[in-house]
């Protein structure tokens, strides 16, 4: 949560309830959950929240860095608080997305004409394939 605060404070943002309520959503789920999971979950504590706010304040977590989209998931936008280094791998049958870590994918190589005329902010892995489950059903 210093996290969530720290980066709030760095862009001029005040940190209210529903910004609060929506980083715990996501710190507490390991399913890169979709704006409309986070909604069901953070309603239980904030009844009156909208499905509109708890898509602006994931998208406000995007910008400032606290968490991020998980791009390429083909279907609603998914999301992740997990800022440490990590891959991602997406089951093309069930569609769940897992979380995995190969470190010499941390050190891709950006192309050295990128990197003179752009910023990268970030290196992304995204695998796509079956899953463990999915490939065990079909057994």
């Amino acid at each position: 949560m210093d996290a969530l605060r720290s980066r709030c404070r760095q862009a001029g943002l005040k940190i209210t309830p529903q910004r609060m309520a929506v980083y715990r959503a996501l710190l507490e789920s390991t399913e890169h959950p979709s704006a409309e999971v986070v909604f069901q979950h953070v309603r239980k504590v904030l009844p009156s929240i909208s499905l509109d706010t708890v898509n602006r304040t994931l998208l406000t977590l995007n910008e400032i860095g606290a968490a991020f989209v998980v791009e390429g998931s083909g279907d609603a936008k998914r999301f992740d608080a997990n800022l440490k280094n990590h891959q991602h791998f997406k089951c093309l049958k069930c569609r769940r997305i897992i979380d995995f870590h190969h470190e010499p994918f941390d050190c891709i190589d950006v192309p050295e004409n990128l990197v003179a005329g752009c910023t990268v902010l970030r290196t992304t892995v995204y695998l796509e394939g079956f899953c463990d489950l999915c490939k065990a059903r079909q057994k």
